[in-house]
């Protein structure tokens, strides 16, 4: 079995868990927290980024505080973001299936299938709140202070929250972390209403499906909300700048896969479109557009509810980074140096404010490496190991480098594919749109990404992500042994296809 040793080695001292971090204070964080005492750390915002940074300064000793300006805890992925979306996805599919020819072809004979939209949302509901109430156990538990308004910093060691009715609390501390994430990017020209012009907000909570929606942008919010909304019976066309669709990183190759299957299930795309505009008139908004190539090229096209969704920006505002002398750059993120320090030492930032992909997940790991850090422990992350997911059906995930990363950087590479059509599981439930893909050094033949669209494919990518952090190569993957049948037999198939030139059960 041929592996990696000199990334082995460095890992020995790479990961902060393999050092006991020492404690700031000993049993003071345990003690509840008043305006008149210090704190260690304040942790402005709590998100997925601020809500796990505080329980783990806390952990570490750290008398801490998380200030939160939004009434429930959990910022937008809990709130009106990750949760309730795959909430709204996992149940749409079910209907989908119920609904469609797809149960009679599987033996399950159904009739008088009908939506109930407003149990649809209520499911969301118990699961948001179910979450979000977790974190406030979450925050006793581990003797976290709370403080309900909208944290400004006031100083290099205060943060003050302005609270309803003009009122204010000080917070005398050490360290601040902002947490305070991101918010959508509006569209110039469009006004939001959250009616009928909604942003991905307003998409998680419409009162009916509408008979036509419009998406503008094919990245992963707006296909998720696309794909939840086609599925329950709206007639969905996605309109996009770009001339592919699953927005920044994803495969070529795993893009046009992931088109032709989505346009199978009813979305209709215009790539290579730009929206000039939107009115309403009477119940109905017409959208015009315009292709980029040839700007004579104008359609008017028709919705009664239109989805803005164009990204997200950092939120940074009025948090008093100006005061301070803390820049932003040109995209508003706050810049930081490897230990997410900004130019004040002990103030730090951290998830979609910095820089890097706007990810849950890739938030929560940097608000433990920085709390580590604080602590006096190592800070390390691999933003290359940091995994993409797109929550359709199927899904499509990705980790490290794609071809067109490689090609753009010369590096020679190898690939290994096996399609979910030649994997038993699969095969067997009927669910086998899609792929795996991986990409191996072809000298040294440790693997550089991984690529997939298929069943699960959101959590057969933590293989790939835990081959990398090992710098496992194509051959180690191939000789572990996988359960069978399984659809993770798929990502060990793709492996033996780049190693050896050829997998056991395809070609």
């Amino acid at each position: 079995m041929q592996c990696n040793v000199l990334s082995r080695v460095t890992l020995t001292f790479k990961p902060s868990c393999v050092q006991r971090l020492p404690a700031l204070t000993s049993s003071a964080h345990r003690r509840s927290y008043s305006s008149g005492q210090e704190a260690d750390v304040v942790v402005i915002g709590s998100g997925p980024g601020g809500y796990v940074a505080a329980i783990k300064a806390a952990q570490l000793g750290m008398k801490t505080v998380c200030i939160e300006k939004e009434p429930t805890l959990g910022g937008t992925c809990l709130n009106v973001g990750c949760i309730p979306s795959k909430a709204l996805l996992n149940n749409s599919h079910y209907y989908h299936m119920a609904h469609s020819p797809d149960f009679a072809k599987r033996g399950i004979e159904v009739s008088g299938v009908k939506l109930n939209l407003d149990n649809l949302m209520e499911s969301k509901k118990t699961a948001v709140k179910a979450l979000t109430g977790g974190i406030v156990t979450l925050f006793k538990n581990n003797k976290v202070t709370l403080i309900k308004g909208h944290g400004k910093i006031t100083g290099p060691n205060e943060v003050t929250a302005l609270q309803e009715g003009g009122k204010t609390e000080k917070v005398k501390t050490k360290n601040i972390v902002i947490a305070t994430g991101s918010e959508v990017t509006p569209f110039p020209g469009i006004e939001i209403d959250e009616q009928t012009i909604v942003s991905s907000t307003g998409a998680l909570s419409l009162s009916k499906v509408p008979e036509r929606l419009i998406v503008i942008g094919a990245g992963v919010i707006g296909l998720e909300l696309g794909s939840v909304w086609g599925r329950l019976g709206s007639k969905v066309t996605a309109v996009e700048f770009l001339s592919s669709i699953g927005g920044a990183g994803i495969d070529g190759e795993v893009a046009k896969t992931f088109q032709r299957v989505l346009a199978k299930q009813g979305i209709q795309f215009k790539l290579g479109h730009k929206v000039l505009g939107a009115q309403k008139q009477g119940g109905v908004i017409k959208v015009d557009v315009e292709s980029v190539k040839d700007p004579g090229k104008k359609e008017q096209l028709e919705c009664e509810v239109l989805l803005v969704s164009v990204g997200r920006r950092p939120y940074t505002h009025n948090l008093g980074l100006e005061e301070m002398g803390i820049e932003r750059d040109e995209k508003g993120r706050v810049p930081v140096n490897s230990r997410f320090q900004t130019v004040i030492p002990n103030i730090f930032a951290i998830g979609d404010c910095i820089h890097g992909p706007m990810l849950a997940h890739k938030a929560e790991d940097e608000g433990i490496i920085c709390m580590e850090g604080i602590a006096g422990g190592p800070v390390h992350i691999d933003y290359n190991c940091v995994p993409s997911v797109i929550y359709t059906h199927p899904e499509v995930a990705w980790v490290g480098r794609s071809e067109e990363d490689l090609k753009k950087d010369g590096i020679a590479y190898k690939i290994g594919k096996f399609p979910f059509m030649a994997n038993s599981r699969a095969k067997t439930n009927d669910d086998v749109d899609g792929f795996v893909k991986v990409l191996g050094d072809k000298v040294t033949d440790r693997l550089l990404g991984a690529h997939i669209i298929g069943p699960g494919a959101g959590e057969l990518i933590a293989e790939a992500c835990l081959a990398m952090e090992y710098g496992a190569s194509c051959e180690d993957i191939a000789r572990v042994c996988h359960a069978h049948p399984t659809c993770s037999e798929a990502f060990r198939e793709a492996n033996l296809a780049a190693y050896f030139g050829k997998s056991i059960n395809f070609g």
